[in-house]
């Protein structure tokens, strides 16, 4: 499942993101949700999250329900 849904992620879920100094090399992180960024319904670059760790980035894959 793709990020670009703010009704498909919860804090607590385990995603892959994509921080803004990777977005052209598209690099992914592995994290769970800890803050939800964005606050409108959809988005086309993927809803903005905070991981645990303080990793910031867009969400490109919802890897557990």
């Amino acid at each position: 499942m793709n990020g670009q849904n703010r009704a498909d992620i919860q804090i607590g879920q385990l995603v892959e993101v994509v921080q803004k100094h990777h977005q052209r090399s598209g690099e992914l992180t592995e994290g769970v949700v800890k803050k939800i960024l964005t606050k409108s319904p959809k988005h086309t670059h993927g809803i903005k999250v905070m991981l645990d760790d303080g990793t910031v980035g867009r969400v490109k894959n919802i890897l557990e329900e």
